[in-house]
């Protein structure tokens, strides 16, 4: 890859720095899609003695790029995205890594069609990490940020996506028991009006 390719890569990349995520951080700034992306790459760096079955470095590839598709979209919460915010995002990624250097391109366009077809190891992994990471970062922002639709959301989101893995299952339930703590200690125990 010459130098000004990457260069140019990077650039792309940094507008996820700037681009906000529909969450907040425990000191109520609105965290970025960068930061949403390194910390589930961490998750799984932190996994590789968990899942020794699996190539852990391509989970953490799959995890620094799945949200690149952001740097020209922005980000839609999951519950209001439409198939046709997924299309659209999926056509400029796609157009974008085409455009990159040969090898890199094939490299990142495989790595999306295998998180897309969620048939191995690998991708669950990296999905159930995604899901688990907004599950954790709401957990951590001020209750009064969270949106209505979340107080029942934290509740029953992304048990599917842990379902493969009693480890990762583990890990949702103390995720739901930090989530019921806090409505409880936090919210009084009611569901805002």
């Amino acid at each position: 890859m010459e130098p000004r390719d990457y260069l140019d890569i990077l650039h792309v990349a940094e507008r996820l720095k700037d681009t906000p995520r529909h969450c907040t951080t425990s000191k109520r700034r609105i965290e970025s899609v960068a930061e949403h992306s390194w910390r589930v790459s961490l998750m799984a760096f932190l996994l590789r003695s968990e899942f020794p079955e699996l190539d852990m470095d391509k989970v953490t590839r799959m995890c620094l790029i799945h949200d690149l598709g952001e740097c020209f979209t922005g980000d839609i919460p999951t519950f209001l995205k439409t198939d046709a915010d997924r299309a659209a995002e999926d056509s400029l990624l796609e157009r974008w890594v085409q455009s990159l250097p040969e090898e890199l391109s094939r490299e990142m366009l495989a790595l999306y069609r295998e998180m897309e077809a969620q048939e191995t190891g690998e991708a669950k992994l990296y999905k159930a990490l995604d899901k688990l990471e907004a599950l954790i970062q709401h957990n951590e922002s001020p209750l009064d940020t969270w949106s209505e639709n979340e107080y029942d959301l934290n509740k029953c989101y992304a048990f599917d996506a842990v379902a493969f893995s009693e480890w990762l299952s583990d890990l949702r339930k103390e995720i739901l028991a930090d989530t019921l703590e806090k409505l409880q200690w936090e919210g009084n125990g009611e569901l805002p009006e």
